[in-house]
This record gives C-alpha cells, sequence and structure tokens, in this order.
C-alpha cells in the first residue's frame, strides 16, 4: 500500500468543523505510520481542481456534519470517478436524515424509540403551546429534542419536565430547522462499529459511554475527563450478541459499507433501540471507533489502510 496517494478531507463549514480537523488530524497521522502517502485538505474551492488534475488513489472523509455526512460531496467524488472510503451518496444521504432513517429501521423491523419531526415554521405557526401538550401526550415524558440532522450531540437536549420543552425546542433549533422529539429512553449508551474490510459486515466490541452528567452531548463527547468509556461494553454475553446483530442489521438496512458507527440504548430490561447510524464518524484521541478497533485486537492505522484498499478495489 505505500503507493497509494491518499487525500484525507476534514475541516469543512459545519458546527462540527473543530471536531473533523482533529479527526483528520489522527488519520493523516495513522495512514502514514501505516506506510502510505497522505495529505489533508479542506473541501474547499480548491477541492475540485486537485481532484480532476491530479486526482489521489482514493478519499477519506473525515468531514462531520452536512458537508462529510448528506451524501452530497460523495456525490461530488462520484462524479469525479475518484474512490472514497465510506457509505455512498444515498446510503449518506438517507442516513444522515435521521427521521428517514428510523422510518425504514422501523420497516425492517428494527426497534428505534418512537418519535415525531417538528419544523421551526410549524412550531410558530400553530402555536407552540398547544402543541407542546400535544407533544407530550402523545409521547409522553421524559423526551429527547435534537436536530434532524446533525452530530456530535448539537443541539441536542434531555427534557424531563413539560416547562423544559420550550427552551430545548429553541436550543434545537438553532442548529436546525426542523426538530426531531423522540420518547427517551433510559439506560445505557452503547455504540457499535460495524466494518466491513471486504467480507461482509463484522461488529467490534461494543463501547458503554458513562458521561459524568447522564448526556452524551458535545461537551461530554470531546472533553478529556468528563466521560468514562468501556470497551467492551459491561454487558451479558445474550445482549452483547443482541446488539451486535442490531448493529450489522441497521447497516444493512441503510446500505451503509466500509466503516459505520450505530448509537443504541441498552434499556434495564436489556432490550436495545436504535438512536442513528453515523457515516463520517469521529476519529478523535475521543471518539469511539477507534476504542472499538483497539478492543477488537486490530490496528487504527492498519485497519484505514486496508479499507484505503478496499475503495481502490471497488472502483476496478
Amino acid at each position: 500500500m505505500s503507493f497509494a496517494h491518499v487525500l484525507v478531507l476534514a475541516g469543512g463549514l459545519s458546527y462540527e468543523r473543530d471536531v473533523s480537523l482533529r479527526s483528520g488530524r489522527r488519520v493523516l497521522d495513522a495512514l502514514r505510520l501505516a506506510g502510505l502517502d497522505a495529505e489533508q485538505r479542506d473541501a474547499d474551492v480548491t477541492l475540485l481542481p486537485i481532484l480532476t488534475a491530479t486526482p489521489p488513489d482514493a478519499v477519506l472523509i473525515s468531514l462531520h456534519g452536512a458537508t462529510g455526512e448528506d451524501g452530497a460531496l460523495r456525490g461530488v467524488l462520484e462524479l469525479t470517478g475518484v474512490p472514497y472510503v465510506g457509505p455512498d451518496a444515498r446510503a449518506a444521504r438517507l442516513a444522515w436524515d435521521k427521521p428517514t432513517a428510523k422510518a425504514v429501521l422501523r420497516d425492517n423491523n428494527l426497534p428505534t424509540p418512537d418519535w415525531i419531526t417538528l419544523p421551526q415554521e410549524t412550531f410558530s405557526e400553530l402555536g407552540a403551546g398547544a402543541l407542546m401538550t400535544q407533544i407530550i401526550d402523545r409521547l409522553g415524558l421524559p423526551l429527547m429534542v435534537k436536530p434532524t440532522q446533525g452530530g456530535s450531540g448539537l443541539g441536542a437536549q434531555v427534557v424531563r419536565e413539560a416547562s423544559e420543552l420550550p427552551a430545548a425546542m429553541v436550543g434545537c433549533f438553532a442548529y436546525g430547522g426542523t426538530a426531531l422529539i423522540e420518547r427517551f429512553v433510559t439506560g445505557v449508551d452503547i455504540a457499535v462499529t460495524v466494518l466491513d474490510l471486504g467480507d461482509g459486515p463484522v461488529a467490534l466490541p461494543a463501547v458503554e459511554i458513562v458521561p459524568a452528567n447522564g448526556v452524551y452531548d458535545y461537551t461530554a463527547r470531546y472533553t478529556a475527563g468528563v466521560t468514562t468509556w468501556h470497551a467492551p461494553a459491561r454487558l451479558s454475553e445474550e445482549v452483547t450478541e443482541r446488539v451486535a446483530e442490531i448493529a450489522v442489521a441497521t447497516y444493512k438496512a441503510l446500505g451503509l459499507r466500509d466503516l459505520s458507527r450505530v448509537d443504541l440504548i441498552v434499556d434495564a430490561g436489556g432490550d436495545a433501540h436504535v438512536l442513528e447510524a453515523n457515516v463520517s464518524p469521529g476519529l478523535t484521541e475521543t471518539s469511539l471507533v477507534p476504542m472499538a478497533i483497539e478492543a477488537a485486537g486490530l490496528d487504527f492505522g492498519e485497519v484505514l489502510s486496508k479499507l484505503v484498499q478496499v475503495a481502490i478495489d471497488r472502483k476496478s
């Protein structure tokens, strides 16, 4: 693989730019340690001329937020014919929109918390008070409010009392025009990395997330010392197997490929509930995918190197 020239895309203009740059730096270092010729670039006006004039052998996307996950950039890469690691544009679009992805999961009999979506315009035009009463009557309390698109826990808030819902909606709308309001499931936060190196998708050891404040928000994700992780997760053998099966089934239902992360909650009864799937998961020093790779006894750089080769082979 020393011959391969890999372009790592990181940065972008989303709220998650800082996280993306941290992911990109770690990916770049790992690829170089694995013997690849790698460079890092932002997704800006210089990108397309580079892709057409001196195309790399493969692209590895470390962009988070819309730029890296809504499928648009992947569609551009497909136009240029440059192979890239990760789900294709169609699957990325599907996973990026949480309500749409949840509907697909329900259609495939996969467990996900009940939900409704509410655009900001509807929230304003029909009257916030009446709508919030209907929401609570329908879904009960507690609730999780978060943007329908986006990641890193930005704009997400747990609502335990009816009086907290208005502020949570306003905070959510600061990051997106439509809110996803879903029944909050009390339990253990679990992240399962699904990896396919060419022989079919496999669930790596689940990572258990224990945030100090009880909520895995942006601060808990990216501030050292605020969250404790257990890899593998402290689950029974039966629940571990079931969580892995659901994660792989989610990956297949959404049409994902190469590497993705499925986030779930395991309730007190041992039942797993899928929250979302991430097509461009964080790869920073406190991110979950590298933890899962290490827990599986694999080398981060070697895994990335093999994924690059898979992408190159896919083109040929």
